[in-house]
């Protein structure tokens, strides 16, 4: 069964803290439970995840851990499936889906989606050093959240606007990355050659407020359910010390 295309209804359930501002984490935690409880007693393995995961090192080189907040960019499909992943990772402080690479006018869902405006949908972390490196951060972005070997799509999604990119703030988050990708692609740990491209972080806009927080939101959406929730729970199989049971929610932007 082929996996549902997610711009079907886009706004499946209308959920937001707009739209529900009584709902609380505490009423919305107990079906994300369920359906993460779920997916790792079913997934055992973290292979048999839609995009499956993979095994990899740790990177040799990484930043110093300097000050309490620092924030990365990295697009790799879907955002609501990679701002979930890293909403449930230890040290990060806020994780906001949205758009980078393109233009402020053309930075709305719709017109992204066209794959014209050179925007990639993003997700903008911002974590704490101290607690989890950048190169931790590379090694779950690589490892769980998506498949760096695909280009210009993931999973059932295609189009520039789902590539694999790291949009760097600095030469040496670039180095960092850089160096990152070739110990990857000699280690030879994936069977195709890594496609992620390093582009500059020149702005980050947010998406829709729908679209915030969407999987924790929505855990029962199909597409969800299909492609997402299983990277989650490989984060929890393959970094279970970096694993958190409580999501960072963005709230209301």
């Amino acid at each position: 069964m082929p996996a549902p295309n997610r711009r079907q209804n886009p706004r499946p359930t209308a959920i937001s803290r707009a739209a529900a501002p009584a709902r609380t984490f505490a009423t919305l935690a107990l079906p994300l439970a369920a359906a993460l409880a779920f997916l790792i007693a079913v997934f055992p393995r973290p292979a048999d995840a839609v995009e499956q995961p993979v095994v990899i090192p740790a990177p040799a080189i990484d930043l110093p851990a300097t000050g309490h907040r620092a924030v990365a960019v990295f697009a790799g499909g879907c955002f609501w499936g990679v701002q979930g992943v890293f909403q449930h990772v230890h040290g990060v402080i806020n994780a906001i889906s949205g758009y980078s690479g393109g233009s402020a006018a053309t930075a709305h869902y719709e017109i992204v989606g066209s794959g014209t405006t050179g925007h990639a949908e993003s997700v903008e972390i911002t974590y704490d050093p101290a607690v989890v490196s950048y190169g931790k951060l590379l090694q779950i972005y690589f490892s769980v959240a998506h498949n760096p070997t695909e280009l210009n799509y993931q999973g059932p999604d295609r189009g520039t606007q789902y590539r694999s990119t790291i949009f760097v703030a600095s030469d040496a988050e670039r180095s960092v990355a850089k160096a990152y990708i070739d110990q990857l692609d000699a280690a030879g740990v994936y069977p195709n050659p890594i496609v992620t491209t390093l582009e500059p972080l020149r702005a980050f806009y947010p998406a829709e407020q729908h679209h915030q927080d969407f999987l924790t939101l929505n855990p029962n959406w199909p597409y969800i359910v299909i492609n997402d929730l299983p990277k989650v729970a490989a984060l929890h199989d393959l970094f279970p010390a970096e694993y958190s049971a409580q999501p960072a929610l963005v709230g209301m932007l």
